[in-house]
């Protein structure tokens, strides 16, 4: 375990194999760095939900092995093992008869912990998905709406502390607008935590806002590609991959392409007055600035300092020399 209390996951030749001969996962060879979040991408069927299940023993597989901290799991007790491992689920499955405090508390409270202890982590953690503790903790499920219902599943997830976070296609239930705001906001808070996290998405503009790398899987489980987003998109390393990531994938490299400081033109006069973006923007939020303001450049800020400028034909050339 490194120092933020993340962990290493690792899976050498993991396949699961059933009775009738269906392969869901062939011989998977995969290793999660301590604190980054590696989404797993691919179509229907692809064993995405299988690996998942297979790193908390939900499901055992079928051969190979898998290590967190250097640690085979299959050595482990699975329930113990479960409750070191958090566990995000597209609807989110929390307790109905329980209010949001007591749904949070979970985990905590089966591993002994006191009433004080819980008491303050749950707070902490209602603090930290933005919902007060005042206001919401008495709540039940039924009262809360879809995004603070999944805020609450990530809270309880993350309740115990734990090394490592599973996530299955945990924002696909809500609308296009809430699910923009809690990747937002799951961002941040992984800024914050800076837990291993393995995330499921059948969506590819999910998987490159969110991911520190991407597994491209094809049907049985089989990878195609393990790389950061960028590399991904400028690079697919087949076929599979590139119809996968879809045709406007250079469209979608400007969302996680940096702004570079030495493509940015000195400012004229009367530049400063024009439409602004922070240095630490990407090329996508450059361009987007730069369309609406409808002056043909837009101006890049350090705070208060200007930078530079850049128009559509630097955002062209930094995007294909990146």
């Amino acid at each position: 375990m490194d120092a933020t209390g993340a962990a290493t996951i690792q899976l050498l030749d993991v396949g699961k194999r059933y009775r009738d001969g269906t392969v869901a996962v062939a011989d998977l060879t995969l290793e999660i760095p301590a604190g980054e979040l590696v989404v797993l991408v691919g179509p229907s069927g692809c064993g995405k939900s299988t690996v998942l299940r297979m790193i908390n023993r939900l499901i055992p597989p079928s051969s190979g092995r898998i290590l967190i901290n250097g640690e085979d799991i299959s050595q482990d007790d699975p329930v113990a093992l479960r409750r070191r491992i958090g566990y995000v689920i597209q609807n989110v499955g929390l307790f109905p008869h329980q209010t949001v405090r007591q749904n949070i508390a979970t985990v905590p409270g089966l591993l002994g912990w006191s009433t004080a202890a819980i008491r303050s982590r749950v707070d902490e953690l209602m603090e930290l998905i933005g919902l007060d503790p005042a206001t919401h903790a008495k709540r039940y499920p039924h009262e809360l709406s879809g995004g603070q219902r999944q805020r609450v599943g990530l809270a309880r997830a993350l309740a115990a502390d734990p090394a490592v976070l599973l996530m299955d296609e945990p924002f696909s239930a809500v609308d296009p607008i809430v699910r923009t705001r809690l990747q937002e906001e799951f961002l941040r808070l992984q800024q914050q935590v800076r837990k291993t996290i393995v995330f499921v998405t059948h969506d590819v503009d999910e998987a490159v806002r969110l991911g520190d790398r991407i597994a491209v899987l094809s049907q049985g489980g089989k990878l195609e590609q393990y790389a950061p987003p960028a590399e991904v998109l400028k690079a697919p390393a087949s076929p599979f991959v590139a119809e996968f990531v879809g045709s406007d994938r250079g469209v979608k490299r400007l969302a996680v392409t940096p702004i570079p400081s030495q493509v940015l033109r000195p400012l004229s006069a009367g530049d400063d007055t024009g439409p602004t973006v922070a240095a630490t923007a990407t090329l996508r939020d450059a361009l987007a600035r730069l369309l609406e303001g409808g002056t043909g450049r837009v101006v890049v800020r350090d705070g208060e300092r200007a930078l530079g400028v850049l128009t559509a034909e630097d955002i062209y050339t930094a995007l294909h020399n990146h």
